[in-house]
């Protein structure tokens, strides 16, 4: 294989959360997230996040994980295998601060997607795609 398919490769199996070594087993948080910027057509990167999850006794949300989406607007490691269990738990997008850093203006000020989880198994991935005045998510692959 040349250097430059080697070095695409590595870039793709980064990308998709494999490891260096070329095997094919995923690696990595069974809960994902990945943030698209659809002013800009870019990956969001920098926005703040906060996960939750909703406690059984008194349905409060505590918080597990505040992170920042890396440059290709993913946040890795939100939880480990052993972290995921069946239950409701919530996304919180700090996307007024993420605007205000690009000096536009927005009108939510953070969106917060509250998604269940039935199967602890199942790797679960929750895409965001943002813009000022709108955004969209759904259940992603």
């Amino acid at each position: 294989m040349s250097s430059g398919a080697a070095s695409r490769l590595l870039v793709l199996q980064r990308h998709l959360d494999y490891p260096e070594g070329g095997g094919m087993e995923p690696v990595g948080s069974p809960l994902t997230t990945h943030v698209l910027d659809t002013t800009s057509g870019l990956p969001a990167q920098g926005l703040c996040l906060h996960l939750s999850r909703l406690q059984d006794l008194g349905q409060q949300w505590m918080e597990l994980r505040t992170s920042y989406t890396d440059p290709d607007g993913r946040c890795p490691g939100l939880l480990t295998p052993g972290q995921m269990k069946a239950g409701t738990y919530k996304l919180l997008f700090d996307t007024q601060d993420y605007w205000k850093r690009r000096g536009q203006e927005s009108f939510y000020p953070y969106v917060e997607v509250v998604f269940t989880i039935t199967n602890e198994t199942q790797k679960c991935h929750v895409p965001l795609l943002l813009s000022p005045w709108s955004y969209t998510t759904y259940r992603g692959s």
